[in-house]
């Protein structure tokens, strides 16, 4: 998700210049307290959202994800001395690095091992921090275990075969790949804008995700072509709210219930988790877009299983090969050069790739030099524009750096 032109003025001036829904479909009558309306349109707020992205489920509606049976074991190994950086013509060392950049918590694993664990702003291991668009490469996960299990029969399959709904929308006739690629030529702008001429984005954002009146999926159904499907990359988190209506559809299970049963617990984390959803249960679904909230160790070890090709330890979770499907980048045209199903190149690290969220949420994997880097982060919305340069930059050295 990414937000322009929004300001504490402008959030509250949308907290209190509510817009029409963009579709019929309803929630229950009782919604949301006014007092937890207010609250949610807090949540990008750059004075707080330092706090406010963490432990979401107590102000949003959620869907708890169970670990279960043992522990993935992540010993520590030798400790890794954080290196300083060139940028800007200066010196930076990490804890310079750690609050230009706004960060919440930061894990490196080198070699399955912990080198580097920091905390800061008050959280712990316990506390669970939003994924944001991380989730996207969560969703790309779920796909790869649907597909192995024949619940999904190819990604060239498309989509409105599984959620016939799309059908004479934007969506009509598009694949799978094409919409993982956020190459779906679907008319969408990833703009959120609120206030008195909310965008499109914004609309779906505000009547899903703070008002819950209606499911942030069914906006697909109002989409218009602009491009040939597969033809133009176009980031948009509608594209996988899509995609988690087809698990949902093709799997027959709730998200919540197909990530537990599939990938959660077969991982081996040490703390239970959530998706945010966009309505009470049973009408709401999970945000398969942006949602996903875990401990930073856990963020981790969903790094650790990428770079293993799926693998914990000697038990296949994901299916062999499907991470390289992943993060097999096309361009993009813009900063972060490349991009998978789901899945980023943010730099020009030979094979390296990233799960990449709003404000600063990062889960970085070097293969060359089996590293791992979750950095959690609280950027204001509108992002300075060295905070991902020089984020980058102290990713590149710290898979660079030896441990002792």
């Amino acid at each position: 998700m990414r937000t322009t032109g929004l300001t504490k003025a402008a959030l509250l001036a949308a907290a209190l210049a509510l817009c029409a829904p963009v579709t019929a479909q309803q929630a229950p009558a009782q919604g949301p307290s006014p007092a937890v309306v207010k609250m949610r349109w807090q949540w990008l707020n750059p004075e707080i959202n330092s706090f406010t992205f963490r432990d979401t489920d107590r102000v949003f509606e959620s869907r708890a994800v169970k670990r279960a049976g043992p522990v993935w074991d992540l010993p520590r190994g030798a400790p890794m001395a954080m290196p300083s950086i060139q940028f800007g013509g200066e010196t930076r060392d990490y804890d310079r690095f750690a609050e230009d950049t706004f960060t919440n918590a930061l894990l490196v694993i080198r070699d399955g091992k912990i080198v580097f664990e920091d905390y800061r702003n008050k959280s712990s291991a316990q506390t669970h921090f939003i994924s944001f668009s991380m989730a996207k490469t969560i969703t790309a996960m779920l796909v790869g275990i649907a597909l192995e299990q024949g619940k999904i029969g190819s990604l060239d399959d498309r989509a409105d075969k599984y959620v016939p709904e799309l059908k004479g929308s934007g969506y009509d006739g598009v694949t799978i790949r094409q919409i993982m690629q956020m190459r779906s030529g679907v008319d969408y702008q990833e703009r959120y804008d609120f206030g008195d001429h909310p965008s499109f984005a914004g609309k779906l954002h505000e009547q899903a995700i703070i008002l819950n009146k209606i499911r942030f999926a069914d906006g697909a159904l109002q989409t218009r072509r602009a491009n040939a499907p597969g033809s133009t990359f176009n980031y948009s988190t509608l594209d996988t709210f899509v995609v988690g209506w087809v698990l949902e559809r093709a799997t027959g299970m709730k998200l919540a219930d197909f990530t537990q049963a599939n990938l959660w617990g077969p991982l081996g984390p040490e703390a239970d988790a959530f998706w945010l959803a966009d309505g009470p249960a049973p009408v709401g679904r999970e945000l398969s877009g942006m949602g996903y909230n875990a401990v930073l160790r856990d963020f981790g070890r969903l790094g650790q299983l990428m770079l293993d090709d799926g693998k914990r330890g000697t038990r296949q979770v994901l299916p062999a090969g499907w991470v390289q499907q992943m993060a097999a980048v096309r361009p993009t045209g813009g900063p972060m050069p490349g991009y998978g199903l789901f899945t980023w190149q943010v730099d020009d690290e030979p094979g390296a790739f990233s799960a990449v969220g709003l404000a600063g949420q990062f889960i970085y994997v070097s293969p060359q030099t089996r590293t791992v880097i979750v950095k959690l982060s609280y950027y204001p919305p509108a992002e300075p524009e060295n905070v991902r340069p020089e984020t980058v930059a102290f990713f590149k050295a710290l898979a660079h750096t030896p441990t002792r």
